[in-house]
């Protein structure tokens, strides 16, 4: 193989992996069993990678099946977070109002299932709204928490 076609499979590779690299499945539950991969509900754990001491857990149905099991199938977009406060609070830089903080892929190329912090300066609130970003009956499916800062913590933004 030539360079560039190197080049490039290394690129997708970091670009389809990337949001899956900071997950940590916790657990999951099979739904649909089948004989080739049972389709399924998994949870998992991503720590906020500038909020240190908050953790946002997301479940999401996962596709089983030859497909599933090779990475090629489109899992279904729906999807629940809940973050929480896991240890004392540390803000490493200042944040911006409205980030992507997480992504995953949810079909080989086309859906995507983001994470995204939103600063609430007014309530001294960070919320985190998950969503995929391809639309379905009508509208993205999404799910939305909050943290609330510790008496005396105030979220620094940029």
């Amino acid at each position: 193989m030539n360079r560039s076609v190197l080049a490039l499979a290394a690129s997708l590779a970091v670009f389809f992996g990337a949001g899956l690299a900071h997950a940590e499945e916790i657990a999951s539950v099979n739904t649909n069993f089948r004989f080739t991969g049972s389709d399924r509900v998994s949870v998992d754990a991503y720590d906020d990678p500038l909020v240190h001491g908050v953790t946002c857990y997301v479940s999401r149905a996962r596709t089983g099946g030859v497909k599933g099991t090779l990475g090629i199938a489109e899992d279904p977009t729906e999807a629940s977070i809940a973050c929480r406060q896991v240890g004392p609070i540390r803000i490493a830089e200042p944040l911006k109002q409205k980030t992507d903080v997480f992504s995953a892929g949810m079909s080989f190329i086309f859906k995507t299932l983001h994470v995204v912090r939103i600063v609430d300066t007014k309530r001294n609130t960070l919320v985190y709204l998950t969503y995929s970003d391809r639309v379905a009956t009508g509208s993205p499916k999404n799910s939305v928490t909050a943290v609330p800062m510790p008496e005396g913590t105030s979220i620094p933004v940029k």
